[in-house]
């Protein structure tokens, strides 16, 4: 074992552990660890900033804004008013009627929009007709994750996965490649959710916020705590909200408890805060980056009708240009040079949106999460310090070692474990990132295709299902539905094998070894 492949191995862990611990935002970790490779050589300055420029990477940041867009556009709220049920049903039918819908949006737009606007309507619409609206916020996160198994764009994880083939050498994935697998999970996901959910998830916790009115100009706020909130871990006594926001914390609810007694307590990302405030609060922080979500009761004030056709127009031209595009008798008349690809779609699109002022232009950086900027750029940094150290052979032969008969089956069945543990404990595109050239290498000293083990990376690092900490989504909605962390485990589970037996027995059969 060379020095390299300890310093590498070292590195890992520690970075393992600090993501672990959330010591600091993802992003900065994963810097940190390139850095180290930096300064002791395995990565060149070249290298460690590859991953910056990487076409992949900005793809997703103009996608965040695309998707701001088609939020702002007031769409969202005009799909899901015609979707909800004005009358009492039963639970399934009313998950029959919404989550098939919401996979189909995300599978063409980043998840979190689609969960911010749809979680408060949805928990609005439970109360109303006396449903627990923890039978929907849970499914409606987990619809946003099977969508995005279906498209090149329906999650950042395959637009990753897509460029460091492309890298490699190899093709990518075209935009529904991936739905030939995907559709499969899609469909047996929400079947599970279907009948499965009413019984593995709680009945609605009660809540009961502080209804003191001394003022009636006040009125109670739910707003969730992001990455970005300036106050995370520290205590609440030493953090002067109500300077710094014009609002009073009443209570706070976190993995299904709700604490009033707030001196001992310290903010914690995902944290429910009921605040009593004005209404120029929402106006105020609304478009900010430091709550996920606001809610106040009332529904989101969209664009005008005319704006909102032409932004899902724009979208339609985004897909249908990116997937014809793609397409070899179109490839074979453009002249040299000239791509029609995601990324030049992705492009137009939202550089037609800022100036037909669709999204605010002068806002656009609010719009665009740049921490998992940062952690995908880095990522692909230390996949090459993995690559360049010998890192990736050697848990390739570790990994084939695990295989008495060296079966590609059993190797992809592995990979796909490997990988969603990494998913449910770190991030998802981490994850994906630090699995790939552990498959090129297991494909290159098998002797065999790489395509099953690049799709199964896709699939397992997508499915986020049983914790809150692996996805956004379910952070969201753990907030927003008061759920405790055994209610992922308890639902999301099963959905993490259903995703595991259909990507291992249907894979090869479609991306033959």
């Amino acid at each position: 074992m060379t020095l390299e492949v300890i310093i590498v191995l070292i590195v890992l862990a520690v970075m393992f552990a600090a993501l672990i611990m959330d010591r600091m935002r993802p992003g900065m970790i994963l810097f940190s660890a390139v850095v180290v490779f930096l300064c002791t050589g395995i990565l060149s300055p070249k290298e460690m900033l590859e991953g910056f420029s990487n076409k992949g990477m900005i793809t997703v940041a103009m996608l965040f804004l695309v998707s701001e867009g088609i939020r702002q556009s007031g769409t969202f709220t005009q799909i899901i008013k015609k979707l909800l049920p004005q009358k009492k049903i039963s639970v399934m039918g009313a998950q029959a009627r919404i989550l098939p819908s919401i996979a189909v949006i995300s599978a063409f737009l980043n998840n979190t929009p689609v969960v911010v606007i749809f979680a408060p309507i949805i928990k609005r619409w439970a109360s109303s007709l006396k449903m627990p609206a923890t039978y929907f916020l849970i499914p409606l996160s987990y619809a946003t994750i099977l969508g995005g198994f279906c498209t090149l764009i329906g999650t950042s994880t395959n637009l990753v996965v897509h460029s460091m083939m492309q890298e490699s050498g190899l093709a990518g994935f075209s935009m529904f490649e991936l739905g030939k697998v995907g559709i499969f999970i899609a469909i047996a996901g929400l079947v599970y959710l279907f009948f499965f959910s009413k019984r593995l998830l709680p009945i609605e916790r009660p809540e009961e916020p502080s209804t003191e009115e001394s003022n009636p100009d006040l009125h109670l706020v739910e707003a969730i705590l992001s990455a970005r909130f300036p106050g995370i871990n520290r205590r609440i006594n030493d953090f002067n909200f109500q300077r710094h926001y014009g609002a009073e914390i009443k209570e706070i609810r976190r993995n299904g408890y709700t604490y009033t007694n707030l001196s001992d307590m310290r903010f914690q990302e995902g944290d429910t805060l009921i605040l009593k405030t004005d209404a120029n609060f929402i106006k105020t922080w609304g478009d900010s980056s430091v709550f996920l979500i606001l809610s106040n009761g009332k529904d989101y004030e969209p664009i005008g009708k005319k704006k909102r056709w032409f932004a899902i127009s724009l979208l339609i031209f985004m897909i249908g240009g990116a997937t014809v595009g793609e397409l070899s008798w179109v490839q074979d008349r453009l002249p040299e040079g000239v791509k029609l690809d995601m990324f030049f779609f992705v492009a137009v699109t939202t550089v037609i949106m800022a100036w037909a002022k669709i999204f605010p232009a002068r806002k656009y950086t609010k719009y665009i999460s740049w921490d998992i900027l940062i952690t995908i750029a880095c990522a692909f940094a230390i996949s090459r310090a993995m690559e360049n150290s010998g890192v990736s052979d050697l848990v390739a032969e570790y990994i084939i070692g695990l295989s008495d008969d060296y079966s590609p089956y059993v190797l992809l069945a592995i990979l796909f474990v490997i990988t969603n543990i990494f998913t449910e404990l770190i991030t998802n595109n981490a994850a994906a990132a630090l699995s790939v050239p552990i498959a090129l290498s297991l494909s290159q000293q098998l002797g065999v295709s790489p395509m099953p083990f690049l799709v199964v990376i896709c699939m397992a690092a997508s499915a986020s299902f049983s914790t809150p900490i692996g996805y956004q989504t379910n952070l969201i909605v753990q907030g927003i539905g008061n759920y405790k962390f055994t209610d992922f485990v308890r639902i999301g589970l099963p959905l993490n094998i259903i995703t595991f037996l259909i990507s291992i027995f249907v894979i090869p059969q479609i991306w033959p070894f």
